[in-house]
């Protein structure tokens, strides 16, 4: 490809290391002939309609690597989805700019619109390398292992959730946590690496991949009670009938630009299982909480791990941009089939990874359809690093 501009920007959910993939981008481009100018657009495409960039090239390296070590979108975000009539507006910012290389960091529906706007580049006969770099606390983009943002929005889950079940092991009852989640329920899921002994929370899990049962659910509450003398609850905001209607969309109609139903931003499904397990289990001491937002943005508690393979997913997004070998794709995390945890990453058609969404395998569910296997703890701990340990007295541990 001719030598010529970059053009970055962030789309979707934040997440706590979106800045390592821009930054890891941003050196590795600083780094190559091939590109001129960087530039980076505010709040995604919004941004190119807008013409509202900043010069990447002139922040320093210093600047650069705080910004990589900070929570949440530099650049700013956005959920939009390019008409037709957007994409030829792009393209003439585009031309102007002399860009040869886009790069959009976002999920599934952020890969969707980096292939329209391909699609459309491709009919207009219009040179331009257009690359995806995932991003998605979801971790429900296909073709991945996993993704950049989900190892650190689990690592904050399963210490939020480590922490409640202390609180509900000193004052009793049912805590029940709403953790994101739409289709996929990893990250729900996570919350079971906070269990240390057996009676730790959470005791109960539910994730969309299983039909939601309002009388199963008492009555799983109420074994753990009697078995506990409490109960700790973990549950996807995504959580559905056995028709696939979400929970919470009995109480909403909002939805977003691509169609999604509005599920995060409300304590609405906390407060409604907390009224059922008051009434129907006749528990009087039942709480809830909704995560919410605060999984995707918390300062000083992402994962290592997540943190180094979200700067090289922006590296190797660069890398494939300027080779010959690839025009346009998504970057993709495989782990390798080794003993000791290790990654690679591919670069796979567009077409692939948008849009469409992957799920819990059934391996990672346990039979009953409320918690998780040892399958994916194993899965899921060299993602969330160690977490910070736990004790009890040894007289109330014994007891």
């Amino acid at each position: 490809m001719k030598k010529g501009n970059m053009l970055i920007a962030q789309s979707g959910g934040p997440s706590m290391v979106i800045n390592q993939s821009l930054v890891g981008a941003v050196l590795a481009a600083r780094e190559l002939k091939a590109v001129g100018k960087i530039y980076g657009a505010l709040h995604g495409i919004q941004g190119i309609l807008d013409e509202r960039f900043v010069d990447l090239r002139k922040e320093s390296r210093k600047t650069l690597e705080a910004v990589a070590n900070t929570p949440s979108s530099a650049l700013g975000s956005v959920r939009r989805k390019p008409t037709p009539e957007d994409c030829q507006s792009i393209f003439k910012v585009l031309r102007k700019l002399e860009v040869r290389y886009f790069f959009y960091i976002g999920g599934n529906d952020s890969a969707e619109t980096v292939h329209i706007i391909n699609e459309e580049a491709v009919r207009e006969e219009y040179a331009i390398g257009c690359f995806h770099i995932p991003k998605t606390i979801d971790n429900d983009l296909r073709e991945n292992d996993h993704t950049p943002g989900y190892g650190s929005a689990a690592r904050f889950v399963a210490c939020a959730v480590k922490g409640d079940d202390l609180d509900n092991r000193a004052l009793g009852g049912v805590k029940i946590d709403v953790i994101m989640g739409r289709n996929a329920g990893f990250l729900t899921a996570a919350a079971a690496l906070a269990r240390q002994e057996e009676d730790d929370g959470p005791h109960l899990i539910y994730l969309p991949e299983r039909p939601f049962s309002v009388e199963g659910f008492v009555k799983d509450v109420k074994a753990a009670v009697k078995r506990y003398g409490r109960c700790v609850v973990a549950v996807s905001e995504g959580i559905a009938d056995q028709d696939g209607t979400p929970i919470l969309a009995k109480f909403t109609q909002e939805v977003d630009s691509h169609g999604n139903v509005q599920l995060s931003g409300t304590g609405a499904l906390g407060d409604l299982l907390a009224k059922v397990v008051k009434e129907q289990a006749g528990i009087k001491r039942v709480r809830a909480d909704t995560f919410g937002y605060l999984q995707r943005s918390f300062p000083g508690i992402a994962s290592a791990t997540d943190a180094l393979e979200a700067r090289l997913v922006g590296v190797a997004a660069v890398e494939a941009a300027v080779s010959d070998e690839v025009s346009s794709g998504s970057v993709a995390i495989r782990r390798k089939a080794t003993k000791k945890y290790g990654v690679e990453f591919a670069v796979i058609p567009l077409r692939l990874v948008a849009k469409e969404t992957r799920r819990m395998p059934d391996a990672f569910i346990n039979k009953a359809g409320n918690h998780v296997t040892q399958a994916f703890l194993d899965y899921a701990r060299p993602l969330v690093g160690v977490l910070p340990p736990c004790a009890r007295l040894g007289q109330l541990r014994e007891g």
